[in-house]
């Protein structure tokens, strides 16, 4: 790895000695990254899948991912299932409870676009119409490792915004 402004001597040797060298933007960027505390909001079939990734087959502690049980102790929401008019206004409320900065995954076809209930009077077609999402993970439901994949793409993408770089 080269370190920038140091010679190759120099940077071999910080390297040798387990030195990590960056912003302090970048260093807050990758705890953040490896300590995602999501809030569950799971109202359909994807919550079992989302369940199922939480539990020993998968285990997502080792991605340093905890699930929490308060918005207020959490970073990152994953939203698994149908949201309906009557649930979006509790869905935005959590979001604005949670302390910045935050995220949202999108989990299923249901989250993302309202899935096969997309006519019906009663669903809003997206998580994106109540709150911003970051992350879209399709599938109906998507499986465990689907989830960890998108969770792994928010990972890389909070790196990436730590370093100054606009992730889409």
């Amino acid at each position: 790895m080269q370190f920038e402004g140091f010679t190759e001597e120099e940077s071999q040797e910080l390297s040798k000695a387990g030195i990590i060298i960056g912003t302090l933007e970048q260093i807050k960027g990758w705890a953040r990254s490896n300590s995602l505390w999501p809030l569950t909001f799971a109202t359909a079939c994807c919550g079992i899948e989302m369940m199922g990734t939480g539990a020993a087959n998968y285990d997502l502690d080792r991605f340093g991912i905890i699930f929490r049980a308060s918005p207020r102790q959490a970073d990152c929401i994953i939203i698994a299932g149908t949201i309906t008019k009557k649930m979006a206004p509790v869905l935005k409320r959590l979001y604005d409870q949670m302390p910045e900065p935050k995220w949202v995954v999108a989990m299923g076809s249901c989250a993302t676009a309202g899935g096969p209930y997309v006519r019906g009077y009663s669903v809003v077609k997206g998580a994106d119409q109540v709150i911003p999402v970051d992350v879209y993970i399709p599938g109906c439901p998507p499986s465990p490792p689907a989830l960890i994949y998108g969770l792994n793409k928010l990972q890389d993408k909070i790196r990436l915004e730590a370093k100054g770089k606009k992730v889409r």
